[in-house]
């Protein structure tokens, strides 16, 4: 019987993915195995899964602890989501770069904000790792947790075991160009490669038409242009579309967020670049989370059986059934990408099937967005060897070269701007020296 864990399953992900597993046709039992440092967060996902468990008619059981090591062994997959010390960290990583100028909208996968969620998370993680590869020797590791290549990255230097990184952005930023290019998503056809939240749209076509220049026109009207404004106008310059939103998408280039008129100009409210967008809302949507399940649990909000659009069930079919699958996984890149550091992580189509996740190799991303790949990818390796190594100057220059802070900041600013966030993180950060 395949057994499946999710490891922080206190996530708002976890009722999205638990209900694309159990709606697999032909998979009928199992086990789940849910864990969660947060004793309250982790009981309301056991009943939200039983729920639905009950809601498909299927015979998974369902097992919960605080203690992974209890509940994971012999797991055939191993979901990553956890968050470490996001709650007691979250106004520091966005107040304290602001002091010296540096305007985060996101601020969960470069910058300040990203560099110290990598610094308190992996040391976790790594211990997670090692459990999985005495417990789980056959397992694969999905991961979703931010900063999704530096998480990753970090896996794939610590362990043999199966690795792939998942997220959205593909499906959600294609369907978002079929509905601006106003044709059926199914009759859009794309080619993207690149990093997580920097994949690269370099083929965009209808029925062998480009749509690239039907778009070019299309943000001409401003209302549109409105909607998407930081990609629409990288997409101008550029001449390809990115795969994250227009808020995350403005941390990683210097171009956006360097000074107050470019951020009025370009980054407008919520998602498309709003100045503290994050560490503003995120506690109360954690809050109204777990209240939502709350209501769904006590029959007064519905909770329907819906597929997401998560690859982690399509991944579960694919290797248990032999049904051959495409998803978009971030995976090392050993030449997919060829202009891209080899020994790094990149987001390529990969085919799914019995044999496990098998990446295609893409070639070579025009040299001006490999680039600003290569930018972003010298960061995750600095902070990630940071980790292993211990290394506090390590994570010091990973802030030096992460594109917004040095377009905002000199390399003493930044000295002293890291220093302080290291202060205040201590007892969350491992201690580097």
């Amino acid at each position: 019987m395949t057994k499946i864990s999710i490891i922080g399953a206190g996530s708002a992900f976890t009722r999205d993915i638990a209900m694309d597993i159990l709606m697999i046709e032909g998979l009928d039992g199992g086990t789940i195995a849910l864990v969660d440092i947060d004793e309250r967060r982790l009981e309301l996902a056991r009943r939200l899964v039983l729920k639905i468990v009950e809601m498909t008619g299927k015979s998974w059981q369902v097992i919960a602890s605080t203690d992974r090591r209890e509940v994971i062994g012999g797991s055939r997959f191993i979901i990553n989501q956890i968050e470490v010390g996001g709650l007691e960290t979250v106004r520091y990583e966005y107040e304290i770069p602001l002091k010296y100028g540096v305007n985060q909208c996101i601020g969960d996968t470069l910058g300040p904000g990203g560099l110290f969620k990598t610094l308190r998370t992996l040391p976790s993680w790594i211990e997670i790792v090692r459990d999985v590869e005495e417990l789980c020797p056959d397992g694969m590791i999905l991961n979703y947790t931010n900063p999704m290549s530096a998480v990753t990255l970090l896996t794939s230097r610590i362990t043999e075991l199966p690795v792939v990184g998942l997220c959205h952005s593909i499906q959600n930023s294609s369907a978002q160009l079929a509905e601006y290019a106003g044709i059926p998503y199914e009759e859009l056809h794309w080619r993207a490669g690149g990093i997580n939240h920097m994949s690269w749209f370099v083929e965009l076509s209808h029925k062998g038409q480009d749509i690239y220049p039907i778009l070019l026109e299309k943000i001409k009207d401003p209302e549109l242009l409105r909607q998407d404004p930081v990609r629409f106008d990288a997409m101008k310059y550029l001449g390809a579309f990115v795969s994250e939103s227009s808020g995350h998408f403005s941390e990683y280039i210097p171009y956006y967020r360097k000074r107050q008129s470019l951020i009025d100009q370009h980054c407008s409210t919520g998602y498309n670049g709003a100045t503290g967008f994050y560490a503003d809302n995120w506690p109360i949507w954690r809050k109204e989370n777990d209240e939502e399940i709350v209501r769904q649990l006590e029959g007064t909000l519905p909770l329907e059986l819906q597929s997401s659009k998560e690859y982690a069930a399509v991944i579960i079919e694919g290797v248990l059934k032999g049904e051959p699958k495409v998803i978009y996984g971030n995976v090392p890149n050993r030449g997919l990408i060829e202009n891209l550091s080899p020994d790094g992580v990149v987001e390529v189509a990969c085919l799914v099937d019995a044999k496990g996740i098998q990446p295609t190799r893409f070639g070579k991303l025009p040299e001006h967005l490999a680039a600003l790949c290569r930018s972003n990818m010298a960061f995750f390796d600095l902070a990630v060897e940071a980790v292993r190594q211990g290394d506090k100057e390590m994570a010091r220059h990973a802030l030096m070269v992460d594109p917004l802070t040095a377009a905002v900041c000199s390399l003493e600013e930044i000295g002293h701007m890291f220093e302080e966030l290291y202060e205040a993180e201590q007892g969350i950060v491992p201690v580097l020296k």
